[in-house]
């Protein structure tokens, strides 16, 4: 009830002008129960963003092992979005993936935690995938790279226009054509020649 009081709001007066206090009385509760599920504002709306990693995270697991870390993480992602298209995933509904789109990409604080946002199971999977721990900087970078990617391709999804329909399968079309731009300049760079004495003193 929480959360669906506060996409509501959200999207009839805008994120800043939403407080918790109109968020608990729409769903007719006090602010102080409110706190006991959300520690803020923020975290309400970044529930979204939870179920949809939790089922990506699922995905991510069925993945082939050979895949390397983005291309796992984009076919997870491609292959939770594709059934959501299709039918109900979890909590995860095409209105659910729509109103995510809509609410977030409305706010630039709400944009700006959806960049910094980790999901811990993820991160747990995809070191495993990656035979290296949790907090080792590679999986932090296919982490930032990712998050970087598909906020970017899908940042500007608020509405639907003539050309453009809310919804999962623009966010795949999206992802996969953001993803090719990315591999295309990696492909780009060449590893820089080794320091002998970096290499000698730290192999």
């Amino acid at each position: 009830m929480l959360v669906d009081a506060a996409m509501d709001l959200c999207l009839k007066h805008g994120y800043q002008h939403t407080t918790v206090e109109q968020i608990a009385a729409s769903a007719d509760v006090s602010p102080r129960t409110f706190s006991r599920y959300f520690p803020t504002k923020d975290a309400v709306f970044l529930t979204l963003l939870e179920d949809y990693a939790h089922e990506v995270a699922i995905e991510l697991e069925k993945v082939d092992a050979g895949v390397g870390p983005l291309e796992a993480m984009r076919r997870a992602n491609v292959e939770v979005l594709t059934r959501v298209a299709t039918r109900r995933v979890g909590r995860l509904t095409t209105e659910r993936i729509v109103l995510m789109l809509r609410v977030i990409n409305a706010s630039e604080t709400l944009k700006q935690a959806a960049l910094e946002f980790r999901h811990g199971v993820t991160q747990v999977v995809l070191a495993k995938r990656m035979g290296v721990d949790v907090d080792d900087r590679r999986v932090r970078l296919a982490t930032v790279i990712f998050s970087a990617t598909i906020v970017d391709a899908c940042g500007d999804l608020v509405s639907d226009t003539d050309t453009v329909r809310l919804g999962p399968m623009i966010m795949v079309h999206r992802l996969n054509e953001a993803l090719a731009q990315v591999a295309g300049m990696a492909s780009e760079l060449r590893r820089p020649p080794a320091d002998a004495d970096y290499e000698r003193a730290y192999g």
